[in-house]
């Protein structure tokens, strides 16, 4: 195999996402529902024979070090392997925004290369690779929607049912780090249990995060009061700075009456059923 072209890497939404606790090293204990949508980074990867890893930007540029070429030396140092790729990324999941397309790309990337380069190691060996480059990887190599816990290492399937969503995500971003040092966050929910969430997934609970984001961010709240005004309920995704609502079968027929403001993103996404690249790794099942 030579190359891998249109890799898609999906987008998530934190349905809710309650901090309840914290590790004696920093690290906040969370309970979170995490769900698949379809807006989308596309990667291509290409074998290179010298065994150099290299990443050419196809859309909105990215750092020097990003998640893609970490992932690929993650997985290179973790096996030994001395197989070389030139990585094409085509950025469309805004930065900053809570929807995991950092993580998203990495995951997309192990499992690729994975592939590409005939590894063979199975999905829950490229979780621990996951895990290192960031709380939220393995999440999207799990193969589905899940119901979060811990730092993000214990993941659950979760079913949901079809439905639309609007996101929003205003030109100014949220720094994660800056919302969990924050004096204000509340670090102390109850933990909850899936059942209840199940009986109502889309009105579950809330993000403990999003009334210390709408302090450090006020474009949040602006993105909540907007969604408020043409009747739809909204809540902010992950730490970012996005917020989303779902909008009901009647109102995606009719079409979205409003307009987000110019420099905003906006887009109007479903969830997916599983992830496009779910059986790309062998199951630990």
């Amino acid at each position: 195999m030579r190359a891998l072209h249109d890799v898609p890497a999906p987008a998530k939404l934190n349905l809710f996402l309650h901090v309840t606790g914290r590790r004696t090293d920093g690290y906040h204990l969370l309970q979170s529902a995490f769900m698949l949508i379809d807006w989308c980074d596309t990667l291509h990867f290409e074998r290179r024979a010298d065994g150099a890893v290299t990443r050419e930007d196809l859309g909105a540029p990215l750092p020097p070090d990003d998640l893609v070429l970490r992932a690929a030396h993650a997985l290179r140092q973790a096996t030994g392997c001395a197989e070389g790729a030139h990585i094409g990324v085509h950025k469309r999941i805004p930065a900053q925004a809570g929807m995991g397309g950092g993580s998203s790309d990495a995951a997309t990337t192990l499992l690729a290369l994975n592939r590409l380069w005939g590894l063979g190691l199975r999905r829950v060996q490229l979780a621990r690779i996951g895990l290192g480059l960031g709380a939220d990887v393995p999440f999207f190599l799990h193969g589905g929607h899940g119901w979060v816990e811990g730092i993000g290492e214990h993941i659950q399937p979760l079913a949901l049912p079809r439905a639309h969503f609007v996101v929003l995500k205003p030109p100014q971003g949220l720094d994660t780090a800056a919302i969990f040092q924050a004096w204000d966050l509340k670090r102390d929910t109850e933990p909850a249990i899936l059942s209840g969430f199940a009986a109502d997934p889309y009105g579950f609970g809330r993000n403990d995060l999003q009334s210390v984001a709408e302090r450090l961010c006020p474009q949040v709240a602006e993105g909540l009061g907007l969604l408020a005004r043409h009747g739809l309920s909204g809540r902010m995704t992950g730490s970012g700075s996005a917020v989303f609502a779902r909008v009901p079968q009647m109102q995606v027929q009719e079409g979205i009456a409003f307009q987000a403001p110019p420099d905003w993103r906006m887009r109007l996404c479903s969830n997916l059923e599983v992830h496009p690249l779910s059986g790309w790794a062998a199951s630990d099942d």
